[in-house]
């Protein structure tokens, strides 16, 4: 670990907490349909959509049509992008005629850029046409980061509504999400990407040739290095490059800024033409905060109360410098076999572990990126968790297993950690021996219940398809490593599709029938089945009373609030996951301490 390292990473969080109140006030007004600067372009732009969708911006839904609205629309776009998909071969912008996208990776993908998860079982330049990338990925991109937003926005004005049967309107409200806040900061941002070197083009691939050729090795169908029948390698003499290009920047822009995650190419934002500078570097983990981050303060503002805000702020900020202090000291220290062989490590291993790392991003980046790609539900990765030390590559496991409430993803980590919010004041009134309150709402059985629910759901999908495909044929032979490590493989892919997260810890081959269903099923009960309670208990808040702030009404404004909700989050992360990551990571560590790897 250097000074350097700890500067930059201190940078970053100095820059996220710059912009949390101006981008969180802007956000405050846009749903409060107070004026802002962009209403006289936007404004009309607004009215015609309502007009030609025949939408009544003025009509308030309940918590049950709120939720309708936003599950039909989720269905018909995933149907879309998956017809999209499967008849590309047919439709403009194909410049590499790729044929369409087989049913299970269809269905696959499909249901991951609907939920925001973006988990990528293909190779985006290999497989999909220009036009699939942009009106069928992009579009998602937006639409599932804007309905992230709107339900985010709809929690809040449960909780600051007082005797209201209503919580807004869903279509309003993802408009807003979308004109107001995503599109006009994307416009600006694919712009500096571009200026970086992030390429904007819909020119066919160019072929360049190898100033020496090389030997490959030959792959199959699932990805995996070919055998011959004398038991070598299948080999093939390779004398030319394809290098792909395409409409990067303006897919990139709304990859982070909208918490998804999806790569253009295969290598993400390891590949230079989607992240080939530091400066686009730093500008692609602050925008994965940006908003995240500013809806903490839009919290505040909404509900009156902006100490609150700002203490759900630091929660998440304690929670980030943890993380990512782990993961640069791990990388740090470098790898533990070597530890083991020989306590110098210095002298074997200089500088750390660089396996899977860009050299031009090295460890302090590599460890940030992994740290706030985790922490939010983008996905995006400059370098490969599956090379990273056990102990650094388990800190992205357990932020997303901490339901990536630590800044999370756009709109999904407020209401994610305000789940953790009511469980808190709950357990701080049975300290007290009173009915719990929340800013003036008492919180009731039903309200427990429905976010107990949550916390319930998200571990339950997680472990028991992890333990099926631990054992069962179909599970195993997409591993590429045994022991704790192809565990630990598994566990991230099941962990990152509920998560709606999208990154994965490599080395697996997710392109099978089994992952790709039990995939798309996981993504789909990690998005809905949390966001239904959570929208219940935001109309039954809604419908409540304000009772006065007495001597026994526990304060959700101060450093004791934010430590009791710091701690709610890793005692539930830490009690449900902590056998599975003993098996995992944390075995890993000893035996590779011991001299044995996998």
């Amino acid at each position: 670990m250097t000074i350097n390292g700890w500067t930059q990473i201190a940078v970053f969080l100095a820059v996220i907490l710059a912009i949390t109140k101006p981008l969180g006030v802007f956000m405050a007004r846009v749903f409060s349909r107070e004026r802002t600067f962009l209403d006289p372009v936007l404004r009309p732009i607004e009215r015609l959509l309502y007009r030609v969708t025949s939408v009544n911006e003025e009509h308030e839904m309940r918590w049950t049509e709120y939720c309708v609205s936003m599950l039909l629309f989720s269905g018909v776009s995933m149907l879309v992008l998956y017809v999209i998909e499967r008849v590309q071969q047919w439709l403009p912008l194909n410049p590499q005629k790729f044929g369409a996208v087989a049913q299970a990776l269809a269905f696959n993908t499909a249901a991951s850029f609907t939920t925001n998860t973006n988990w990528q079982n293909y190779s985006g330049e290999s497989t999909m046409s220009y036009l699939t990338q942009m009106a069928g990925l992009a579009y998602h991109n937006f639409t599932s980061a804007a309905v992230g937003i709107a339900l985010a926005i709809a929690f809040v004005r449960g909780i600051a509504r007082k005797e209201k049967e209503t919580i807004g309107n869903f279509w309003v409200d993802m408009t807003r999400s979308a004109l107001w806040v995503l599109l006009p900061a994307c416009i600006v941002y694919a712009l500096l990407l571009v200026s970086q070197g992030v390429v904007q083009n819909l020119r066919p691939y160019d072929t360049a040739k190898l100033v020496e050729t090389q030997q490959v090795q030959k792959t199959g169908a699932d990805g995996k290095p070919l055998i011959g029948s004398d038991g070598k390698p299948v080999m093939d003499t390779v004398s030319s490059q394809t290098i792909a290009q395409g409409p990067v920047a303006s897919q990139e822009a709304i990859k982070m800024l909208g918490t998804n995650g999806g790569g253009f190419f295969n290598a993400n934002s390891s590949h230079p033409f989607e992240n080939p500078t530091p400066l686009s570097n730093f500008l692609q983990m602050l925008s994965i905060f940006a908003i995240p981050a500013g809806l903490t303060y839009t919290l505040g503002r909404m509900t009156g109360s902006q100490r609150h805000g700002w203490a759900v702020w630091a929660a998440m900020a304690v929670l980030f410098l943890c993380g990512v202090a782990t993961a640069y000291w791990a990388e740090a220290s470098g790898n533990p076999l070597l530890h083991g062989a020989d306590q110098q490590v210095s002298a074997l291993q200089p500088g750390g572990n660089m396996e899977g790392k860009e050299v031009r991003f090295g460890i302090a980046n590599s460890a940030l990126f992994a740290t706030v790609t985790t922490d939010a539900s983008c996905g995006a990765i400059n370098g490969v968790h599956d090379s990273f030390t056990p102990l650094g590559g388990m800190v992205p496991l357990v932020n997303i297993m901490l339901s990536e409430t630590v800044f999370g993803g756009v709109g999904a980590g407020l209401y994610g950690i305000l789940i953790y919010v009511v469980l808190s004041v709950f357990i701080a009134g049975l300290m007290v021996g009173r009915t719990p309150e929340y800013l003036g709402k008492k919180i009731e059985a039903y309200d427990v219940k429905m976010a107990m629910l949550v916390t319930l759901v998200f571990p339950l999908i997680i472990l028991v398809l992890t333990a099926i495909s631990s054992v069962a044929k179909f599970g195993l032979t997409s591993i590429s490593n045994s022991g704790p490590h192809g565990l630990t493989q598994i566990l991230y892919a099941f962990t990152s599709m509920a998560g709606n997260n999208g990154s994965a810890f490599a080395g697996l081959n997710g392109n099978t029938l089994w992952y790709n269903t039990a995939g798309a099923f996981t993504m789909l009960v990690g998005r809905f089945f949390m966001i239904i309670p959570m929208l219940a208990i935001a109309g039954n808040l809604a419908k409540k009373k304000t009772v006065p702030a007495s001597a026994g009404t526990f304060p959700v404004t101060t450093p004791l609030f934010t430590v009791l909700l710091v701690s709610v989050i890793l005692i539930v992360g830490a009690l449900t996951f902590f056998p599975a990551l003993s098996l995992g990571p944390v075995l890993e560590h000893l035996l590779m301490m011991a001299g044995k790897t996998f």
